[in-house]
């Protein structure tokens, strides 16, 4: 069954696997202890910090071992505020940042800070000028990810590390998604990483501060780690860690280059095969492996579930898998269709056989969820009767209204307008885009009794 979904946690390398069984023979010992046992274990842990921070690009004394990415970005952040908190409170992020840079920066906020997002564009990417635009004397720190994680857009990283080191202003990289294909642009002040995104075991994140940077550890102080991690380190993990990054390192010149051409692939042939489809993200500028693209007038849930009956494990950014029933906040923050959204990540090794076939199952898969939610096979214009039409989709969720949108549009005459009503925070997305890619004209939001009435005027 190929598995499609190496963003979300890509599966243990055979390196890391074999690291891991030696270590735990070798590294279960406490480091800090001067015993035989103790220095075997500060040896392995001392050479995955090594080769770790070759990796990153930053000396040993500066990278940290934590319990995971997220808890990476959490104390980063945390202690580079606590750290510049004399020069001010105001903290930067771009608004695709991971849910947990968003999450750092809402607890910030309540505790008395400010916080501005820094807006992307519809391939998801920021402007360099744009964070120029925002720093202040004030502004205790920035945040951006080095690649976005649900899109793959990689971002001006090299630009905006220049922008703040004229500002003064030190730059947290989020390089998650990025790490495993290649080092950083120069310029950050703080990095943090994840284990499982490059093959790695979970439960082991990177933090690297760069010598000079204000930081000032937030929590009980702990001996090991410098004080920045606390609690007793998980060696054989650590190294496995190590090892595994190394590795996917030797391997990423040429994998990338054949991963990349699998993407153009599925990004060509999907639009082909597939009708009302917008794929999403930069075409160029991008991580290799990963490719996301949105169905009109399908439940992303569905077509999820119908994808892994098809023995296909993928993602999605859709507001229809999740609990919030909100659209995902990078869709969102780009402007783009959510409604059946699909993310494709391709681990190392997938082969040419495995994308065609994925790429004959997706066909019937949509066309199937399309069917049971009762989506019009044709968008061919009826004869118009009326000037206006209202849709009634309150209480009903994506992709409900935009297909009820679609079924009607036809009934006005060029000229006459539609006015869907809906209470699903994906049709202030869904709507526009629609209309975008059927070139009808999106009047705009109105106030409404409940949700919101989105007014469509038919151009063709």
């Amino acid at each position: 069954m190929p598995y499609f979904d190496v963003a979300s946690a890509a599966p243990l390398h055979p390196v890391a696997r074999q690291a891991l069984l030696a270590a735990l023979d070798e590294g279960w010992a406490d480091p800090a202890r001067l015993h035989r046992e103790g220095r075997r274990a500060r040896l392995l842990l001392d050479a995955a910090r090594e080769a770790a921070a070759e990796a990153v690009g930053c000396r040993p004394d500066e990278l940290t071992f934590t319990s995971s990415g997220t808890r990476a970005i959490h104390s980063g952040i945390s202690g580079a505020l606590a750290g510049r908190r004399r020069v001010g409170r105001h903290l930067v992020v771009s608004a695709v940042e991971h849910s947990a840079v968003l999450h750092s920066a809402a607890t910030h906020e309540s505790g008395g800070g400010s916080v501005t997002e820094v807006p992307v564009d519809v391939t998801g990417a920021v402007r360099a000028h744009a964070y120029a635009d925002v720093l202040r004397e004030d502004t205790a720190l920035a945040c951006l990810q080095s690649a976005n994680h649900e899109v793959g857009t990689e971002q001006p990283v090299a630009e905006v590390a220049e922008v703040c080191r004229a500002a003064g202003v030190p730059l947290l990289v989020d390089a998650a998604q990025s790490l495993g294909w290649g080092p950083v642009p120069a310029g950050w002040s703080l990095l943090t990483a994840s284990a499982h995104k490059w093959g790695g075991p979970a439960g082991v994140g990177l933090l690297a501060v760069r010598k000079g940077v204000r930081f000032a550890v937030q929590g009980p102080a702990d001996e090991r780690e410098s004080g920045r991690a606390a609690g007793f380190e998980d060696i054989p993990a650590i190294v496995a860690a190590a090892a595994s990054l190394r590795a996917v390192r030797a391997e990423a010149a040429a994998e990338s280059v054949r991963l990349r051409a699998l993407v153009d692939r599925i990004r060509a042939r999907v639009p082909a095969l597939v009708p009302d489809v917008e794929v999403v993200g930069d075409p160029v500028r991008r991580l290799p492996h990963l490719v996301t693209f949105s169905c009109l007038y399908v439940d992303g849930e569905t077509l999820l579930h119908e994808l892994d009956r098809s023995g296909f494990s993928v993602s999605s950014g859709s507001s229809c898998t999740s609990s919030t029933l909100t659209p995902s906040h990078v869709l969102r923050a780009m402007g783009v269709l959510s409604e059946g959204n699909v993310r494709v990540s391709l681990p190392a090794g997938t082969s040419e056989e495995d994308v065609d076939r994925f790429l004959e199952a997706l066909p019937p898969a949509v066309a199937g969820v399309r069917e049971k939610l009762g989506a019009p096979s044709t968008t061919a214009p009826s004869p118009a009767a009326a000037p206006s039409l209202v849709v009634d989709a309150l209480g009903r969720r994506c992709p409900i209204p935009v297909i009820e949108l679609a079924k009607v549009i036809g009934e006005v005459p060029v000229g006459g307008t539609v006015t869907v009503l809906s209470d699903d925070e994906a049709a202030r997305l869904d709507i526009p885009a629609w209309c975008a890619m059927r070139e009808q004209e999106y009047v705009g939001e109105e106030p409404a009794d409940r949700g919101s009435a989105y007014v469509v005027r038919r151009l063709s």
